[in-house]
């Protein structure tokens, strides 16, 4: 049983689109699009720059994205829009889920572990009202998610075995990295999304928050997934579209248990 939980912060318990309602006021029609936009680029930028070994605080990551996606829209944006949309992340809503939620883990210690720099992070958790044990950021080790060393923070600050802590995203990839690194996982899947590619599945997938606990399993114990073979190709077409995925027959290998494997099609979309 956990001892502890470590949430993820920005989708999970901060709703990142409330911006769109602030990008609608400077764009009529277009906030909707700049708000997926400017995600979609500011997690982009982090991946990369954990890559290049070139890591700058999340403000800068998320002022940068939002100045892309602006160009990209072909959005007239000054330094004073930018810093009217750079505030609303001082102030994202919390998914309405959220506080009920907390309310019944107040028995464990809850921690924040966040891609988010000091200077974005504290002010948010400050003005919502929740309170934490600890809100971690990836800013002391100068590199994102999914890194393993992100989440290796987790422990050495709360002091538990990793064994003892429990990580709750709503980005699927952040939920399979926590898996990947030793912990217990819980993926809040609000949308109905599969699962990634990645050679882990969550320990639990619920909808809401105040799932946790008390929904039924919907995978299999990742320990008996070995093996996947021939796995679906991605294709990207010229235009740069999002990548696409072509039928690839796979095999699925388990280690021995009574298991009644699905056919290729529904295997490990749960």
């Amino acid at each position: 049983m956990p001892r502890a939980l470590v949430f993820d912060a920005y989708g999970t318990l901060f709703d990142v689109h409330s911006v769109q309602a602030r990008c609608e006021v400077l764009w009529p029609g277009k906030g909707a699009q700049l708000s997926q936009l400017w995600r979609a680029k500011q997690l982009e930028y982090t991946w990369q720059r954990s890559l290049m070994g070139r890591y700058v605080p999340f403000s800068q990551v998320t002022g940068e994205a939002l100045l892309y996606a602006c160009e990209w829209l072909k959005l007239r944006i000054g330094e004073q829009d930018k810093q009217f949309l750079m505030n609303e992340y001082l102030k994202l809503a919390l998914y309405p889920d959220v506080l009920p939620a907390m309310k019944k883990f107040e028995s464990l210690q809850c921690a924040i572990l966040t891609n988010g720099s000091p200077d974005m992070i504290e002010p948010l958790v400050a003005q919502s009202g929740l309170k934490f044990d600890a809100v971690l950021s990836v800013d002391e080790v100068k590199l994102y998610k999914p890194a393993p060393a992100v989440y290796e923070l987790a422990v050495s600050k709360l002091k538990k075995p990793k064994e003892q802590i429990a990580f709750v995203s709503s980005n699927c990839w952040d939920a399979l990295g926590a898996k990947s690194f030793g912990f217990t996982v819980y993926w809040i899947n609000r949308a109905g999304a599969p699962v990634d590619r990645l050679g882990f599945q969550p320990d639990e997938i619920v909808k809401t928050l105040d799932e946790i606990g008390r929904s039924r399993r919907q995978v299999l114990p990742s320990s008996r997934l070995l093996r996947i073979s021939q796995p679906r190709l991605a294709t990207i077409s010229p235009s740069g579209a999002m990548p696409s995925t072509r039928p690839a027959r796979s095999t699925v290998t388990f280690a021995p248990a009574r298991v009644q494997v699905r056919p290729p099609s529904t295997v490990l979309t749960r």
